[in-house]
């Protein structure tokens, strides 16, 4: 599959497109907005939107005379920010494996699916996400260039694992480039870099940069969903894990690792990664040193076994699982950087129940604090990608001067958090970027 030539395809597709209205103000007026600060809602206020910015929010009715204005009138709906999951996977996510492995995955099937997908997930409330690794980089453009609904995108292309590492999606039949000089085809399209040792880790992190990642994601231990590394072994020498960062660091952005044990998290601590994706087998004293190094630990919920698993995941996810139900509240003792996403693979079906793995968080933390992480954390983790992050402007907040992605609620979520479980119902305006997305208030 060719990038550009699979980018022009997404551009040419009408059928799943949808150019949005484009105006230039939006008023959304007698909305409670919901304040991160104080844990509650104000007082009905006034919020204008002029381009993708938030230009001006009032208690008092603000004058619009001079200008064209789409108002909304909120009748004391919450307006809160859109929601935002910092571990995706856009592509990984949106199909199953028998689908990634068959020989007729045709461009056209894959942008029919995976635009779907990317819509419905903006229809859910998720206004940004992270991708954690993938051929994501057609998808996103056509998102930006207004050809396909869906999130802002992160995207970290394609993994980067060693040889026999979680990112070596190579069948039993695809011998190594290195001794047989054929690329995998997972390579090909654009999923993963099988990359071992120095200069050929700094190639697939360049690589990746060169096409536009936002920041990098790097196998640093075994895996739940691959073939050939048990969860316990660590990956990636302390030389080569430093490459990485080290390529990044000099594009000013992060490297981001897979990873549960101690073992190889403090490898990873000491080449400098900035964030730890999962980490459910950590103790306390690897916490401890994540708090102390200001490392982020993007964290999930993940979901449980299901009928339609493969055995022997099922079985190299049983202390995962376990230990899931200890980290998380280790964590918040500790006073880790935590983010949280959810991390769907080869289960499509799984992505209609995103916003419901929200509740799960209310074991250990209260609505106010599950809204802050899905919100204003999430987007401060997206924004250590720094100028390699591809929207600049703060996220996560309603405030002046922020960027306009927001949503308006049926009801309060402070009070009660299942209200984000039925978008459909409750979200009843969808906005990103400044465009409206969905209104079921207009008349």
């Amino acid at each position: 599959m060719r990038l550009f030539y699979f980018c022009s395809l997404l551009f040419s597709t009408a059928s799943i497109c949808s150019t949005q209205a484009q105006q230039n103000h939006v008023l959304l007026e007698n909305v409670r907005i919901l304040d991160q600060a104080t844990q509650s809602l104000t007082a009905p206020s006034h919020v204008l939107i002029s381009g993708n910015t938030i230009q001006k929010i009032s208690t008092a009715p603000i004058a619009v005379t001079d200008m064209e204005v789409v108002k909304i009138n909120g009748t004391g709906r919450t307006l809160m920010p859109g929601l935002i999951d910092v571990h995706v996977h856009m592509v990984f996510g949106s199909l199953t494996m028998p689908q990634m492995v068959t020989n007729d995955l045709s461009e056209e099937f894959l942008i029919k699916t995976i635009g779907q997908s990317a819509n419905n997930m903006l229809m859910r409330g998720f206004t940004s996400v992270r991708d954690a690794g993938g051929p994501i980089f057609p998808i996103k453009a056509a998102i930006d260039a207004g050809k396909l609904p869906g999130p802002r995108i992160w995207p970290s292309g394609a993994t980067i694992s060693q040889t026999a590492g979680h990112g070596d999606f190579r069948t039993p039949d695809e011998k190594s480039r290195r001794f047989f000089g054929v690329v995998s085809r997972a390579e090909r399209y654009g999923a993963t870099f099988i990359a071992d040792g120095r200069d050929e880790v700094l190639t697939a992190v360049r690589e990746n940069l060169r096409f536009g990642a936002s920041q990098i994601k790097l196998m640093a231990g075994g895996g739940t969903s691959s073939a050939y590394d048990p969860v316990d072994v660590t990956q990636y020498t302390l030389d080569e894990m430093k490459a990485a960062v080290e390529a990044a660091e000099d594009w000013g952005t992060y490297v981001t690792v897979h990873a549960y044990t101690p073992r190889a998290i403090r490898r990873a601590i000491e080449a400098g990664v900035k964030c730890v994706e999962h980490g459910q087998l950590l103790d306390e004293e690897t916490l401890k040193l994540l708090a102390e190094n200001d490392i982020w630990l993007s964290l999930q919920n993940l979901v449980d076994d299901t009928p339609n698993m493969d055995p022997q995941r099922r079985e190299k996810r049983k202390p995962v699982i376990e230990g899931q139900e200890k980290v998380w509240p280790l964590a918040k003792k500790h006073k880790v950087k935590l983010a949280w996403g959810t991390d769907f693979l080869f289960e499509p079906e799984l992505n209609d129940k995103q916003n419901d793995f929200i509740l799960r968080l209310q074991k250990w933390f209260t609505n106010a604090e599950i809204i802050k992480m899905i919100t204003q954390d999430n987007a401060e983790l997206l924004q250590l990608s720094g100028l390699r992050s591809p929207y600049p402007g703060k996220l996560g907040v309603i405030e002046e001067g922020a960027m306009a992605d927001m949503l308006l609620v049926n009801g309060d979520p402070l009070k009660d958090l299942k209200l984000l479980t039925n978008p459909t119902k409750n979200f009843v305006v969808i906005i990103k970027d400044g465009k409206i997305y969905k209104n079921t208030l207009k008349k």
